[in-house]
């Protein structure tokens, strides 16, 4: 049988079946670990596990055995949902969301520590039998708990947890972990009653999910949230300053804030801080139809990692991690508007526009960018209404984007990402092709990297 043209080969995912949430990013022994929500039965969100996979380089991906599985009698024996992975007192362990039988929205903060910390590949994980938090704090009329973030601030080590309430105000609530063992309730770090946050995402969620925080080279404090209104929705980011409130309290004062990921199908993303940057991976679902990715056998693929950080005004700056360039062939395919080029399944193509420029990526995705005007549209051939991205004008507009069988990351210089779908049609050659006067394009297929 040949290979599906449609299905990633390059990015995070496993061999068969379901996958949504990257979790726990993790650098450990000079490799990095990626997890991620997975049922290893059916393409179907059910029966979620913890799947695994480790890199030298975020370019060379291993697949490992299954990280954690739900405990029958346990706090997860119905789903160990999204957490992170920390490293607690030279143990890696990771702080998850377990799901009991009686799940209501409601899930209970549960660890899981590394068997072996001398193995590089963490191979083995032990649940404790017990959660650390069994489920919100009294008093709040809390009805969605998960996704637990454990970060340090000022030499303490605290966590967030999403949240949602009942009169629907979404929120993120803070904790005090000094100790992994022994949690205290330390408040609301912010809910969606925040004017930053109304002009930022409106009142599009009733709960915030997979909360994420880090703090870039330059000082600012990002606020990540996953918008859930009932469904995955969109995802948000709030920039500003992290503050002691008391000795054992903290605000978070948002200065500005907007869309994550411009696209359709990018979700729950999760961040790896590193000494000098940070890197973001997020989910991207199949906007498919159910039957038609249960026939495939898989469904789900996790973004390429992105490198985050904030521009002077504020707003985030967004580009793919510069290891992906490993990935490039050694020789470019197309170098000038390559018109008629047929395009692989997978690729890295950059456009730089002078005047409008439009670019047709086969009957998947089209571009247009506008310089002057500050615009990029990108047009799915699938999809009714297309996607506007602003951006501010100039001379010239650089695109790149990074395609990997059906899913396609769009990067509008550093200040726009978008994430679509598209799928190809059987025994259809997409080809390039470039409208617009002096646009230059440039595209290398990808394939795996050489060993060193």
């Amino acid at each position: 049988m040949s290979p599906d043209p449609n299905a990633p080969r390059f990015r995070v995912r496993p061999p068969a079946n379901w996958v949504n949430d990257p979790n726990g990013p993790f650098r450990w022994r000079g490799r990095y670990h990626l997890f991620y929500q997975h049922n290893p039965n059916a393409p179907v969100h059910a029966d979620v596990h913890w799947g695994h996979a480790s890199s030298p380089d975020l370019a060379r991906w291993e697949h490992h055995p299954v990280a954690l599985t739900p405990t029958p009698g346990g706090p997860d024996e119905a789903g160990c949902w999204s957490g992170c992975t920390v490293d607690d007192d030279g143990v890696p362990t990771v702080v998850y969301t377990g799901i009991d039988r009686h799940h209501t929205g409601l899930g209970a903060i549960c660890l899981a520590r590394a068997a072996d910390p001398g193995d590089p590949a963490l191979t083995e994980w032990r649940p404790r039998p017990v959660p650390v938090v069994s489920g919100p704090p009294a008093g709040l009329d809390v009805v969605m708990f998960r996704d637990p973030f454990v970060f340090r601030h000022a030499g303490r080590r605290w966590a967030l947890v999403g949240a949602g309430h009942a009169d629907g105000t979404p929120s993120v609530l803070l904790y005090d972990c000094a100790d992994l063992s022994d949690w205290r309730f330390a408040g609301v770090l912010l809910d969606g009653n925040d004017p930053v946050a109304v002009d930022a995402f409106g009142d599009k969620a009733v709960g915030w999910e997979c909360p994420q925080l880090f703090r870039t080279p330059g000082g600012t404090w990002v606020l990540v949230v996953s918008l859930w209104d009932g469904d995955p929705g969109a995802t948000g980011y709030l920039t500003g300053r992290l503050t002691h409130a008391g000795e054992r309290e903290l605000s978070f004062l948002p200065r500005t804030g907007g869309t994550l990921d411009h696209g359709r199908d990018f979700y729950a993303p999760a961040v790896l801080q590193e000494p000098e940057r940070t890197l973001m991976w997020g989910w991207s679902w199949e906007s498919r139809e159910p039957g038609e990715a249960e026939r495939a056998g898989w469904a789900g693929v996790l973004t390429a990692p992105r490198v985050v950080d904030v521009q002077a005004d504020g707003s985030l700056r967004v580009v793919p991690a510069p290891e992906l360039d490993l990935l490039r062939a050694p020789d470019p395919f197309v170098t000038a508007p390559g018109v008629g080029t047929r395009l692989p399944d997978a690729y890295d193509l950059t456009v730089t526009a002078r005047a409008v420029t439009t670019v047709r990526l086969g009957d998947g995705l089209s571009l247009r960018l506008d310089p002057a005007g500050g615009g990029l549209t990108v047009r799915n051939a699938a999809r009714s209404a297309p996607v506007e991205v602003r951006v501010p004008s100039g001379a010239e507009l650089r695109v790149r984007v990074l395609v990997d069988g059906s899913l396609y990351e769009v990067f509008a210089g550093d200040r726009a990402a978008l994430t679509e779908r598209a799928y190809r049609r059987p025994g259809v050659a997409p080809g390039l092709s470039v409208t617009g006067a002096g646009a230059a394009v440039t595209a290398w297929e990808l394939v795996p990297p050489a060993l060193n």
